[in-house]
């Protein structure tokens, strides 16, 4: 499984497991039937309430605008109030992130959106743009993550994602980002990986940021850092000052 590399703005440097092709295939898979269940129970239901479905009927035409509009706006919606994952994606543990460690914006999942026409709706070739792209990329990129310097990980946790309290050290040479991490105690350290490892198994942001507020609030910290990256490069730190002391 191929990995990523984000290098944030505070010269941190973060590695995910790129979202497999098999997975993305899957999850594109699951929102099409998600659309189309959602259509036939649109279209099911104005035949039910004994409509007559003719080209010539205004409700016909309103059926597909209902339609219609989730259809095109669906991706785009869901990444952008999901966190970066359509429905899809969100079963198969796959997230949008930024490579500079950064929170996607609006404009980013546009992009991403806009040129999903080219990556995946072409006439004939339909989605085999994007998975070639995919394929060759080694990122986990498609044309419109390219562009908008983005990359779809995989959030699902691995046994060895977090180093345990006598895990694997930071490499040699490491300086450390928040050297009042050494400010923490093994109390503190052992429940941070028990509520970071919680709250990324259980998709739960806000207790993500309630517990990088409190950290920095123990710390008196400031930093631009987002909550994930925060607190694995804090427990990072930790690692490095206990063992250089």
């Amino acid at each position: 499984m191929s990995t990523i590399r984000v290098h944030t703005t505070q010269n941190v440097t973060l590695e995910y497991e790129a979202g497999s092709l098999g997975n993305r295939i899957v999850a594109a898979i699951l929102d099409n039937l998600i659309l189309f269940a959602y259509a036939a129970a649109v279209f099911g239901l104005a035949v039910w309430l004994g409509g007559r479905l003719t080209m010539y009927n205004p409700v016909v035409w309103a059926l597909l605008i209902l339609v219609g509009i989730p259809y095109v706006f669906y991706n785009l919606a869901c990444e952008v109030f999901l966190n970066g994952q359509s429905l899809g994606k969100k079963a198969m543990d796959l997230r949008v992130v930024r490579l500079d460690g950064t929170a996607p914006r609006l404009g980013d999942y546009f992009l991403r959106w806009l040129l999903r026409i080219v990556d995946t709706s072409l006439p004939v070739v339909g989605g085999l743009v994007a998975i070639i792209t995919i394929a060759a990329n080694g990122k986990g990129q498609r044309l419109g993550d390219i562009a908008a310097g983005t990359a779809v990980i995989s959030v699902k946790p691995r046994a060895e994602a977090l180093p345990t309290l006598g895990g694997t050290l930071p490499p040699e040479g490491y300086q450390p980002v928040f050297p009042q991490a050494a400010d923490l105690s093994d109390h503190d350290v052992a429940l941070l990986h028990q509520l970071l490892n919680r709250s990324l198994q259980q998709d739960n942001y806000v207790l993500l940021n309630e517990t990088a507020t409190k950290i920095k609030q123990l710390l008196h910290v400031q930093t631009d850092l987002p909550d994930e990256a925060f607190l694995r490069t804090v427990l990072r730190d930790h690692a490095h000052v206990v063992a250089a002391g």
